[in-house]
């Protein structure tokens, strides 16, 4: 009998090789797999694959149906703001449209949210993104990217909830799935840019100082600067 640690190691090595099968188009749309398919050559069990799929099902990748087998999803229907599928995406999928996109998605809700974290924030909030901007400065210098993306996922998720949006909030996921991706997959610059700190900084300062224009102002830079470099060192091939 399987351990609970090993059964869940088989559940998320064939969910990953599962969903980067399909955005990277290996598993093409419409195309049916079986279960007995999916344990014969994954070397699982038949509840393993049976759990996986009710989690693709979940994410709009797959549909199941009785008498036709399990069905490969088209794009349009996946669940494109579930953090596990942004992930795949960046690992497997078309990188440079993924990344695009989700620049045009954080600029249509970030902004926004750093004015209203500029009229609610409270005083621990404003403490935390201060601090998190100083850490981003310190591991900025050392070249420490891992620290300084822990610091810089912090301040953004603190950002989000001073908002006081739900809505806003329930994104954090996807945000953090976007600082990670640039890190992952070697679309920071070895030294962080100074300038995007001391924008990180204005914004901190905009809503420590309740400035709802400077906060949505400064923010929206953060994500031009973000995205102009993505896009250079995605091409550069760097």
């Amino acid at each position: 009998m399987s351990s609970p640690a090993k059964v869940g190691a088989l559940h998320a090595n064939l969910l990953t090789a599962l969903g980067t099968g399909i955005v990277s188009g290996e598993l093409a749309a419409q195309q049916v797999l079986t279960l007995e398919r999916l344990s014969t050559e994954h070397e699982v069990s038949r509840s393993v694959a049976r759990e996986v799929i009710r989690v693709l099902e979940s994410m709009g990748m797959v549909e199941s149906r009785r008498r036709v087998g399990i069905t490969v999803q088209p794009s349009h229907k996946w669940n494109v703001f579930d953090p596990r599928l942004i992930r795949w995406r960046l690992q497997a999928g078309d990188r440079a449209a993924q990344l695009a996109s989700l620049s045009e998605l954080r600029r249509g809700f970030e902004p926004a949210a750093a004015a209203l974290a500029a009229r609610r924030a409270n005083p621990d909030q404003c403490r935390v993104m201060a601090a998190a901007v100083s850490d981003m400065v310190m591991h900025g210098r050392s070249g420490d990217l891992e620290a300084y993306l822990r610091a810089d996922t912090l301040f953004h998720q603190t950002l989000l909830d001073a908002s006081g949006n739900e809505m806003f909030r329930a994104l954090n996921d996807v945000v953090a799935e976007v600082l990670a991706g640039r890190t992952e997959h070697g679309l920071m610059p070895d030294s962080p840019n100074p300038a995007a700190i001391e924008l990180h900084d204005e914004v901190a300062r905009a809503v420590r100082l309740r400035d709802e224009d400077a906060a949505e102002r400064a923010m929206r830079a953060i994500i031009d600067e973000a995205a102009t470099a993505v896009t250079e060192r995605d091409a550069s091939g760097a």
